[in-house]
């Protein structure tokens, strides 16, 4: 005969507040519910869920003891930096405590010797590379929101970024970690130097998306200023052709610091708030190449780039040596997402990858499945890498407007993967493309993740919900879980 099910009781959260308080101090525990609302969502607003308690923690020490309150009150906890994610991985989860690290902002050393710098996690992207540069230093990975992302965010999606092509995604950028795991213990992984023995446990952390624990302190490779830096733009009449000149340039044995391209539609959007004169509006497609290296290197390649984009059918060719002019030609792809923000209600911008050589076809078929949707689609990415991110434009004052998006960015993730591709390049899977993840991996690959994902954290304080598909959640978002490995998904 079964038994009753017993009622779980309700967290006392004003006893758990009063706990954080008196551990952290009154001042870094928020729990009214006007300023609890700041912290609903993260860049990704198209889910949102008001936690119940946010903590502010301002070092490793005060990391640890929030852990600690969380187990002691049997609570899972979520990490959050600066909120600027795009894929709801900061998403707070019900009944969890949000810890916030974007109080933890000093650099706390700088080793030019060494090339290495030592940050807390809420320390702004782009504040390493104003904090070395006049020593003639930078730090490579610059995703388009580095002015407000932080290092620790960076960390936990394994960010890329416009130069990432040539330099590499943050993984290839963290050296060592202060790590808080789920059971509040403190451990070193990696160091200041690099190919360390044993298990990269440096590797299998950066891109874990919180699951695994909190990064509170971070070594970064810092790299010397390139002797000379030169930026081309392209213009021309089809996005295919443009697309062609990107898989010339990389057949060519050119390996440009970031090589981006963007749509008709993206380079009118940044036209109407940059207002910078340099992307022709008649254009399908530009193509932004930036070389770096010593002088003479960059002034070949540059001149082998524009004889392949003009093999390709360019119409124009522009290249900026100065600073200044670099910036101009640059501004305007660093802006892209906030100036499409400011033509439409709203957008979803999706992030997968494909195989360079498919990009025609790919773009072709995006172009299909937005008239399919009624929705129009600007496509601006990384292209030498295959980083696509569409940005789908609607109204989510449109009743069924969000779930119809949702399900066009859905068959383009199916595209990528269809392709060769993936899921995500740079953005990560948090809780909006969890539902996905069957579409690249099988069960058994699913279930050995969840082996790694439990030797940290066997009870899923960190974290919870994110990544893995889960029944109840990708039922209600339309699951791809029944769709086997090498199944044609489109």
């Amino acid at each position: 005969m079964s038994q009753p099910m017993t009622a779980v009781a309700a967290p006392n959260w004003t006893a758990i507040a009063q706990a954080f308080r008196e551990v952290l101090g009154r001042e870094q525990v928020v729990e009214r519910r006007e300023e609890l609302l700041v912290y609903e969502c993260d860049g990704l607003t198209n889910h949102r869920q008001i936690p119940p308690l946010v903590v502010l923690p301002r070092s490793t020490e005060e990391v640890a003891a929030a852990v600690r309150l969380c187990n002691q009150f049997d609570l899972s906890f979520v990490a959050r930096g600066a909120g600027t994610g795009l894929s709801g991985g900061a998403l707070p989860v019900e009944d969890s405590v949000l810890i916030v690290t974007a109080r933890m902002r000093q650099i706390l050393e700088i080793d030019y010797d060494n090339l290495r710098v030592r940050v807390q996690p809420g320390v702004i992207n782009s504040w390493v590379t104003q904090a070395t540069t006049g020593a003639g230093f930078f730090y490579a990975p610059d995703p388009s929101s580095q002015s407000v992302c932080s290092i620790g965010g960076n960390v936990a999606e394994n960010s890329g970024g416009v130069h990432c092509l040539k330099h590499g995604v943050t993984n290839n950028h963290v050296l060592g970690l202060t790590l808080v795991l789920p059971d509040a213990s403190v451990i070193q992984v990696g160091g200041a130097i690099a190919d360390l023995p044993g298990y990269d446990l440096c590797g299998i952390f950066v891109g874990s998306e919180g699951t695994l624990g909190i990064a509170t302190e971070v070594t970064l490779r810092l790299q010397p200023l390139p002797q000379s830096v030169q930026v081309l733009l392209a213009d021309f009449s089809s996005i295919e052709a443009a697309g062609a000149a990107v898989s010339g340039i990389i057949a060519a044995g050119i390996l440009p610091a970031g090589l981006e391209l963007m749509d008709n539609f993206s380079i009118n959007a940044v036209e109407d708030v940059v207002k910078s004169d340099c992307y022709p509006r008649d254009a399908a497609a530009i193509l932004l190449a930036e070389l770096d290296g010593r002088a003479s290197e960059v002034a070949q390649q540059i001149r082998d780039v524009e004889a392949v984009c003009r093999q390709h059918g360019a119409r124009s060719i522009a290249i900026a040596t100065d600073a200044e002019d670099r910036l101009r030609l640059w501004k305007g792809r660093k802006a892209a997402f906030a100036a499409v923000g400011r033509i439409s209600p709203s957008y979803y911008v999706q992030d997968g990858v494909i195989p360079r050589s498919t990009l025609p076809f790919v773009l072709h078929e995006i172009e299909q499945l937005g008239q399919k949707h009624g929705y129009r689609v600007a496509n601006v990415f990384h292209a030498g890498d295959g980083n696509l991110h569409p940005l789908i434009l609607y109204d989510r004052n449109d009743p069924g407007a969000l779930e119809r998006v949702e399900a066009l960015g859905g068959e383009i993730l199916k595209l990528c993967v269809n392709v060769g591709g993936s899921i995500s390049g740079e953005h990560g899977i948090g809780a909006d493309k969890r539902c996905y993840m069957p579409a690249m991996f099988s069960s058994e690959d699913l279930e050995t993740m969840q082996w790694l994902r439990h030797a940290f954290d066997p009870l899923e304080r960190a974290n919870p919900t994110k990544v893995f598909p889960t029944p109840r959640t990708c039922g209600e978002r339309g699951s791809v879980n029944s769709i086997p490995v090498g199944v044609e998904l489109y």
